[in-house]
């Protein structure tokens, strides 16, 4: 099994919210159609959830934010994966819609729930499922990262490949240069002085598919904008990109 993240910087324009890549999601379907392995697939919230969750001050620590912004959020991402869903759709995929609220209790997940994601993939189905506002319990809430997601299904799933697909080609040991890192490993010193150099989002990425990594997972970062990279990281053929482990 293949568990995928699309990233909301590949499948939303970030630059004007609320608004949808569709070329860039018809090319990573047409890509991944042709796989034949259960895939899962997580994907992140963009110029829609990220973007009117930093309106409303929401992060990912359990808090009473305001149920106006919880209510917006959680909507978005509804409208966006409803988006996802129906262009993979149009390709035959068999998207199966799974919120996070399904596997999640609070903010931890439930196994048991958990595997029937991995009974829905075997089945045929293609379960698709996103970063989201939470309800955490009493009249608290908080935001579950795509990238959380991917640890947490990861873990219990223990897929054959983790792929992030970025907006860009991996790490970089050097942002000016854009000089490429094509292997994380488990140097304290590297990791360190490779999350000097990038965005707070790429860090959580980098901190997450370490923690993955550590569960025996193969994790690879790979330009989403050119999908056969993720296909060839599928069939290990002439890999671009940065792996961890």
């Amino acid at each position: 099994m293949i568990l995928i993240k699309f990233g909301g910087s590949i499948i939303t324009n970030k630059k004007n919210p609320l608004t949808v890549r569709r070329s860039a999601i018809r090319r990573i379907c047409d890509a991944l159609v042709a796989v034949d392995e259960p895939l899962v697939i997580v994907h992140g919230g963009g110029s829609f959830g990220h973007y009117l969750s930093v309106q409303y001050g929401m992060h990912t620590r359990p808090s009473e934010y305001r149920l106006d912004g919880v209510s917006l959020v959680k909507n978005s991402m509804i409208s966006l994966n409803y988006t996802v869903l129906a262009m993979m759709a149009s390709y035959g995929m068999n998207p199966y819609c799974v919120p996070p609220a399904h596997f999640m209790d609070a903010d931890r997940p439930v196994p048991k729930r958990v595997r029937q994601v991995m009974q829905m993939a075997e089945s045929g189905f293609v379960p698709v499922t996103f970063g989201d506002a939470l309800w955490y319990g009493g009249s608290k809430s908080y935001i579950l990262s795509g990238d959380q997601i991917m640890t947490h299904l990861a873990g219990i799933l223990r897929p054959r490949l983790a792929i992030f697909a970025l907006d860009v080609d991996g790490v970089y040991s050097d942002m000016s240069s854009k000089r490429l890192i094509e292997s994380v490993g488990k140097d304290k010193i590297m990791i360190d002085r490779v999350k000097m150099d990038v965005t707070g989002g790429m860090t959580r990425k980098i901190d997450e598919s370490r923690r993955i990594s550590r569960q025996g997972v193969r994790v690879f970062f790979a330009n989403g904008n050119k999908p056969k990279r993720i296909t060839d990281a599928i069939l290990e053929d002439k890999f671009y990109g940065t792996t961890f482990g």
